[in-house]
């Protein structure tokens, strides 16, 4: 994956002048045979429980170390190195190494990738993988590159958004005169008014409050989170709309530039590793909590949801919205569909 990146790299490498490996002894970082290992920090906002940190970044970590290029990777979870919109400041400015992020974030920093948070962008996961693993996804990964010198390694789905309400959502008419909480950012807000929601702004730590106290009707999340916040216990009817890919991105700062060829090649293929498994350690859990939910009957589950209705009232509205280079990156990824 993301081949372009690496050969990037890898030419940056290639071309240092030789006497600075002659000026170091004629050893490396990655060299095997007593060079000082090099140590990258990889941060993100997810605990230690959820499928982002154990089957992804523990997964890069571990695979890291395993390839014993002089190369490790300490981990920082539960947004210890600072929230999203701060930790891609710090990615950018070389503070933090790696980082996972979702791509409403990014879009802070270049528009065009807050795409790919886009309502029903994506069939599923599996096309969101197949788009960062194409050349499709070139123009705009590269451009993220060019205006932030953050590289993309990966990309993976953790899962889609899901409606919870104390009533069932079934059809965008089901959403009309319900509040529902949305996260603050352009593209989610976008995402409520093409689905015909009311979006409501509530801090995610204050959204069980929220829905316990009735200042929001309703929400959106991953199962996973869903299940993390316990809100079977203050909404009724989980409505599996799927209306969103739930994004994370694996980038890299200026260090990427500062490996030699076999750390970034580790990297890369550790990297590689986790966007394969995280999917479907996602699965997994979702299929455990729900079977919690319909054991314990704490979540009634819509599961007839017109997902064709919502698709049809969305794709008019972010087409007729988004900016030029936004409907590009939009009709590229729709054009990467099965």
């Amino acid at each position: 994956m993301f081949t372009q990146h690496r050969r990037r790299g890898l030419i940056a490498i290639l071309t240092v002048p030789l006497f600075l490996g002659a000026a170091c002894g004629g050893d490396s970082a990655g060299d095997q045979g007593g060079g000082e290992n090099v140590e990258l920090t990889l941060a993100h906002s997810y605990t230690e429980q959820q499928p982002q940190h154990r089957c992804g970044a523990q997964v890069i970590a571990d695979e890291v170390a395993a390839a014993n290029v002089g190369l490790t990777v300490q981990l920082f979870p539960s947004s210890q190195l600072g929230g999203d919109a701060d930790r891609i400041q710090s990615v950018i400015s070389g503070d933090i190494d790696l980082d996972i992020q979702g791509a409403s974030a990014l879009g802070a920093v270049h528009e065009p990738m807050s795409v790919v948070d886009a309502a029903y962008a994506f069939d599923d996961g599996e096309h969101l993988a197949r788009f960062f693993g194409s050349d499709a996804s070139k123009p705009l990964t590269d451009g993220f590159a060019e205006a932030t010198g953050v590289t993309t390694l990966g990309a993976w789905s953790a899962g889609s958004r899901q409606f919870t309400a104390n009533q069932p959502i079934r059809t965008p008419e089901d959403l009309a005169n319900l509040r529902l909480r949305f996260p603050n950012s352009p593209q989610f807000l976008m995402n409520a008014e093409a689905l015909g929601a009311n979006p409501t702004e509530v801090a995610y730590e204050e959204l069980y409050l929220a829905l316990q106290q009735g200042i929001v009707d309703g929400q959106e999340n991953p199962i996973v989170n869903i299940d993390a916040l316990n809100l079977a216990e203050v909404q009724d009817y989980i409505s599996l709309s799927r209306h969103q890919e739930n994004s994370n991105l694996v980038l890299v700062g200026p260090r990427w530039n500062e490996l030699n060829p076999q750390q970034q090649e580790a990297l890369s293929r550790a990297v590689d590793s986790a966007v394969e498994q995280v999917p479907g350690c996602v699965e997994q859990d979702e299929q455990q909590i729900l079977e919690k939910w319909r054991a314990g009957g704490q979540f009634q589950i819509v599961d007839d949801v017109d997902v064709a209705a919502f698709r049809a009232k969305v794709e008019p509205y972010l087409r007729a919205n988004l900016s030029p280079e936004q409907l590009s990156v939009y009709e590229a990824i729709r054009g990467s569909a099965a």
